[in-house]
Parts: C-alpha cells; sequence; structure tokens
C-alpha cells in the first residue's frame, strides 16, 4: 500500500505513531528538480488507521506467534475458534417462544429429578410413605405460584435485568446484595453438577453397564460445554428451543397416555426388584423432619424460576410485559410436568433405584410406554434439557461474576471478555468448580441435593425482601398490592430455606452454610485491595509537563566478561554517566582478572566486587542495593540484568536462569526498576 503525501491530517501522538510504521521514499519527477515523497505502510496486515488516525490492530496480531507458540495458538484457535471483533459484539433480542425454552429449561428441566428426590427420602420410613408424594408436590407448586408471582412484580420494576445479586444491593446495601451473589454462584454450580448427574443417570437408564463410568461421563460433558461456550455458543440460538420443547412434549404425552391407562383401567403392573425392595425398608419413623426433607428435597424444583427475571433486557419490545407473560408459562409447564410425574409414580407406587442406575422418571415411562423407541426419545429428551440447563448457567456464572468484578469484589480479570467474545475467566472457573463436585460426590443427585436448595431459597428471599423495601420507600401505583404479594413471597421462601437448614444441615447444607459467608468477607477483601490499590496510585494533580525526576542509580550485576554484559553496561552508560557493575564471587583469581580487564574494558563505568565466602549470589546482591538504598533514599535504583536468551525452549534446562531468579526478587522491591537486556546468538 502506497500514497503521496497529503489527505486527511492526523494529530498529535497518532500522527507520530503512524509514522513510525511508515516507510518515506524519495521519488524524482519527470522533470529535472522534480520530486515528491512516496508513503509505503508495509505493516497494514498488522494495523489498519482509523478515522481519527488511530491504529487498530488486525486479527493477525492476535493469531500471528513465532516459533514454538506458533503451534499453540493453532491448537487454540481449533479449539475455541478465530478471534471476534468487538465490532460484532450484539444480542439477539428473543420473542417468547424462544425465551420460553431458553430460560426455561433450568425450571423445566428440574422436573426430572424433583420427583425422584421428595420419594428418595419418605421411602426412608417405608413403601407407604410414598403415597405422601403427591400432597408434597400440591404444596411445592403452591409455592411456585408464590415465587412466580413475586417475580411478576419484580420483572416490571426492573427492566433492565432483575437479579436477586442487583436487586438486594439496590435496596438492601451492597453486603446484602453480595450474600444473595454468593448464594447465586453457588447456586449456579450446583445447577451445572444437579443436572449433569441427572443426565447422566437417565442414560445409564438406557445402558446401565455406563454407571460405573458415570463420573468419567459427567466431568466429560462439563468439559464439552465449557469448550462450546468458550467458543462463544449463544444462549439466544434457535438450536437450544429444540430439547426443552423435545422434553416438554414427549414427558406430557407420556403423562397423558398414563392417565388415560388409569383411567381405563389398562395400566400394566409394576413389580420393583426384590433386592430394591430389601434395600428400601423403612428404617426411620415418619416424622414432621422426615416429611420436611422430603419436601425441601422436591423444593430444590423450582431452582431457575429467577432465570426469566435475569433475562429481561433479552426480550423483543416490550420486554417487561413479554418477561410476565414468559414467566407464567414456564411455571405453569414446569407444575404440569411435575403433578403429572409425581401423579403417576404414587399411583404405581415407583420404588426409587437404591443404586441410582434407573431414575424415576424412566421406571414410570417404562410402564407407560414400554421399552421401545418412545421410550428412548423420552430419555434423550431428558439428557438434552438437562445439559441445557447446565448450558445456561454456564451463562449466567460468568456474566454475574462480571457484575461483582465491575463492582470491585471479584478478581477483575472475571470482567474481560475473551477473543470470542465469552467471560473466559468465568466459564473456566464454573467448569473447574462443578467438575470438582461432581467429582466429590460422585455425580450422585441424591448426595448433591441437601446442598442446591438452600441457595435458591435464599437468593428468593433477599430478592423479594428487596422488594417489600422498595414499595414501602417509593409508595409507587399499586404499593400496596405489591407490598402484599411480595412480602408474602419473602415469607414462603425465607420459612423454606429455614426448613432447609434445619432438615438437611447434617446431610450437606452445612458447607452452604459455611461457603456463603466465606464468600463474602472474601469479596469484601477483594473489594478492599483494589479500594487500597485505587488510593494509592490516585493522581492527586496534574504536574507541569516539564517535571523531570532525578536520575536513577544505575546497578549492572556481571557475571564475566562477555558479550551480554558488555550490551547491559552500553544500556547503562546510555541512561547514566555514574553506572555501577557489580560483580559477586567466591573466587578471589577470577575477580583479580576481572579487575585487571576491566579499564580498557568498560571505559568510565565503576566496578564493585563482592566476595561471596558462602557462595551466594543474589544475597549479597539484594544486602548491596540495601545499602545504596539506605545511603540515598530518595533516588530509584535500575536493575540493568544481562541475560543469554536460547534459540529453542528447551536450551533453557541447560542454563541456571539467574536472570530470572534474580528479576523474581527484585520485582517486590520497593524503588526499583529492572532492565533486561536480552541477547540471541544468531544463526
Amino acid at each position: 500500500m502506497s500514497e503521496a503525501t497529503g489527505g486527511k491530517p492526523n494529530t498529535g501522538g497518532s500522527r507520530r505513531a503512524d509514522r513510525l510504521l511508515e516507510v518515506r521514499e524519495e521519488r524524482r519527477g519527470s522533470r529535472p528538480g522534480d520530486t515528491y515523497i512516496r508513503i509505503v505502510r508495509p505493516y497494514e496486515e498488522l494495523f489498519e488507521r482509523g478515522d481519527d488516525g488511530e491504529l487498530i490492530a488486525t486479527e493477525r496480531t492476535v493469531l500471528d506467534r513465532p516459533g514454538w507458540t506458533r503451534a499453540l495458538r493453532a491448537f487454540r484457535t481449533f479449539l475455541i475458534g478465530r478471534p471476534i471483533s468487538s465490532q460484532h459484539e450484539g444480542h439477539e433480542r428473543l420473542t417468547k417462544i424462544k425465551a420460553l425454552a431458553i430460560l426455561s429449561s433450568d425450571n423445566v428441566s428440574s422436573s426430572a429429578y424433583a420427583t425422584e428426590e421428595m420419594m428418595r427420602i419418605l421411602v426412608l420410613a417405608g413403601i407407604g410413605a410414598i403415597s405422601l408424594t403427591m400432597p408434597l408436590t400440591i404444596v411445592i407448586c403452591a409455592v411456585l405460584a408464590i415465587v412466580a408471582t413475586s417475580y411478576w412484580q419484580t420483572i416490571k420494576a426492573y427492566p433492565d435485568g432483575a437479579s436477586s445479586y442487583l436487586v438486594a444491593s439496590d435496596n438492601l446495601g451492597y453486603r446484602a446484595g453480595l450474600v444473595a451473589g454468593s448464594a447465586l454462584l453457588i447456586d449456579y454450580t450446583l445447577t451445572v453438577a444437579v443436572s449433569i448427574s441427572a443426565a447422566v443417570a437417565a442414560i445409564t437408564s438406557v445402558v446401565p453397564e455406563m454407571f460405573a463410568w458415570r463420573v468419567a461421563i459427567a466431568v466429560s460433558i462439563v468439559l464439552v460445554l465449557m469448550m462450546g461456550n468458550l467458543r462463544g455458543i449463544r444462549e439466544s440460538g434457535t438450536i437450544f428451543m429444540a430439547p426443552t420443547y423435545l422434553y416438554i412434549v414427549t414427558v406430557l404425552v407420556m403423562v397423558g397416555i398414563g392417565l388415560a391407562r388409569l383411567a381405563t383401567g389398562t395400566m400394566p403392573e409394576y413389580i420393583p426388584p426384590p433386592e430394591w425392595l430389601a434395600a428400601e425398608q423403612g428404617g426411620q419413623a415418619l416424622g414432621l423432619l422426615l416429611i420436611l426433607r422430603a419436601f425441601s428435597s422436591g423444593a430444590a424444583g423450582l431452582t431457575g424460576v429467577e432465570a426469566v427475571s435475569d433475562g429481561v433486557p433479552a426480550f423483543k419490545p416490550p420486554e417487561w410485559r413479554n418477561a410476565r407473560i414468559t414467566l407464567v408459562w414456564a411455571a405453569a409447564i414446569f407444575a404440569s410436568l411435575f403433578l403429572g410425574i409425581s401423579l403417576l409414580a404414587s399411583q404405581l407406587g415407583i420404588v426409587p433405584d437404591p443404586n441410582e442406575e434407573q431414575t424415576v422418571l424412566s421406571q414410570v415411562a417404562r410402564v407407560v410406554v414400554g421399552d421401545g423407541p418412545y421410550f428412548v426419545t423420552i430419555q434423550v429428551a431428558t439428557v438434552l434439557v438437562l445439559a441445557l440447563a447446565a448450558n445456561t448457567a454456564f451463562a449466567d456464572f460468568p456474566r454475574l461474576s462480571s457484575f461483582l468484578a465491575r463492582d470491585g469484589f471479584m478478581p477483575r480479570q472475571f470482567a474481560y471478555r475473551g477473543e470470542r467474545l465469552a467471560f473466559t475467566t468465568g466459564i473456566i472457573a464454573l467448569c473447574g468448580f462443578a467438575a470438582l463436585l461432581l467429582v466429590v460426590f460422585e455425580a450422585s443427585v441424591t448426595s448433591l441435593i441437601p446442598l442446591y436448595t438452600l441457595g435458591v431459597f435464599l437468593a428468593f428471599t433477599l430478592s423479594q425482601a428487596s422488594m417489600v423495601v422498595r414499595w414501602w420507600r417509593r409508595r409507587e401505583h399499586g404499593w400496596q398490592r405489591g407490598l402484599a404479594i411480595n412480602g408474602l413471597g419473602a415469607v414462603t421462601t425465607g420459612v423454606i430455606a429455614l426448613i432447609v437448614v434445619e432438615s438437611k444441615f447434617v446431610a450437606g447444607a452445612w458447607m452452604v452454610v459455611i461457603a456463603i459467608p466465606l464468600l463474602v468477607m472474601l469479596m469484601l477483601a477483594i473489594r478492599r485491595h483494589y479500594r487500597n490499590v485505587e488510593h494509592g496510585l490516585a493522581l492527586e494533580r496534574i504536574p507541569p509537563g516539564g517535571r523531570v525526576d532525578e536520575r536513577p542509580i544505575v546497578i549492572v550485576p556481571i557475571a564475566r566478561l562477555d558479550e551480554p554484559a558488555r550490551r547491559a553496561l552500553a544500556f547503562a552508560n546510555s541512561v547514566s554517566t555514574d553506572a555501577i557493575a557489580v560483580h559477586v564471587t567466591n573466587d578471589a583469581d577470577t575477580a583479580d582478572g576481572l579487575r585487571d580487564a576491566w579499564p580498557e574494558w568498560a571505559g568510565e563505568a565503576e566496578l564493585v566486587v563482592i566476595e561471596s565466602p558462602y557462595r551466594a549470589l543474589i544475597g549479597p546482591l539484594l544486602a548491596y542495593l540495601d545499602v545504596i538504598g539506605r545511603r540515598e533514599p530518595n533516588r530509584t535504583v535500575l536493575v540493568v540484568l544481562s541475560e543469554f536468551v536460547p534459540r529453542h525452549w528447551w536450551e533453557n534446562l541447560l542454563h541456571n536462569q539467574t536472570a530470572l531468579r534474580l528479576k523474581l526478587r527484585l520485582f517486590g522491591r520497593p524503588n526499583t526498576i529492572v532492565a533486561d537486556v536480552p541477547y540471541r546468538i544468531r544463526a
């Protein structure tokens, strides 16, 4: 690319930076004495020019890598794809049909295991206690109606997103917001672990031989979801509609067939294996505590109700109205699925598999529709919708982490988007935490459920309590009705949270009880650190443009007289007229030889020899720097290091890396600057 001088002029530093990338060629014209300057820009594949003269980095600046790092870059590109420009960042607005499939997948998919988890607790009191499954299901659906109605209010009040963290922070203060945020982070992590565990259980219900590999399969699915989200999978993709609607339709049809068979008396008889009956002999009394434990296990099915309120900005206008309608649809569908599965399971007398190889839903499906293709379709749909529910958490966890990082409560890395416009750090962190839970709890839904419910209802409670405060303070139109609705929601979910703590504490809820305060304290410590750093780095006023700091004391550690040392000294002499070379040795003869050659070799630079009878290098050098610093505390110390850089990475293993170790020690030293002068041997 070339052009004659002229055109739109650049200004200031932008123009100067642009000129550094230009080659100016003087050309003669056709007539004597006629000359002109031809500007050539040979680096246009790396940098483009913006309208105001700024340089815009191209994709090649990210993809091009020298030497062995080229292969790593190519492998990374293969895994997660090519970088996406920020100009292509956009969010597809969702219709109600799409939003129902995408945002309600977490809630809808919970019907696949909510009934089973209730029955696993009830059966501890004997097979007859399973008859309480249906009454508890009705109570949970009543709670669902209260929670959904409460979020109906929240959606209109917060059309830009009604996350419990944002709502609680706005009305109850940032500490309450951090409690809600911590509960949600735990909730999203457990959503991945529980959903994937339930998906693997659906797989082993069809192929029991895979049960022994359930943990490996679960972790592999999490890794696949992580890679997909690192590639920038869009939660609004039309392809994600299929699993949710396939699950809804197949299960509702199964429920319809089952109800028809019950009404006509054509339902096949269910006979559980004798070893299951022996394993499930009731060993506990059917008391209030056991019923509350069963209720809290089934209440885990309400997770995901808040997803629609979190995603209000993703809807097409009018956002809040469409979100409200979608919330009602989602709650009605979940209630229908939950009630249908519980009714069939209790009527058939389904016994939960004590080994967790066969799910309750798969047993109901086998009795109602047999072992044919329709049964396999139900299981495939269950696996897909549970994987989609886990994938929804891969969108929610990084987004919430970015909010917390933006407010200074989490490391700032969580706020940055990666090359594919995804919150890379949050995605990787969620994958790691979820995989750890799957390994520790052996991909068991029953083992994970006690940890799950508390975070869900704590976030519900704080969100609804925040709305109560909002209604009371603002007294907006309809505030009395809104206050009553959200007040009922706060009381209901708060009571359930206490029930979970009481009934599930020993079973595992104690981990969440401890984890939430620890997370809050950690976030407060992170914010305190950032505030201290901000205060320490703040510039109170702009100093005069001509201000020049006092010249630094320049120190050059040298080991021998060689080319790297010569280049380091040359650089030091260009910075200061009184650079000091420091040679630390335990060999007096070597030191004498260095002194003799020094006047002719190094010019005006002063040589200081430090004998080290204990053969240490870094300790005596740092001690010398400390003495210099105490003698002139107001002057900066500039340490110039000469470093030999091998041609191949593996050749570093043949060298002692003294310069690297010294840099690590000097990095945290106050009032010290480190300059590295690398030297490479030419081929």
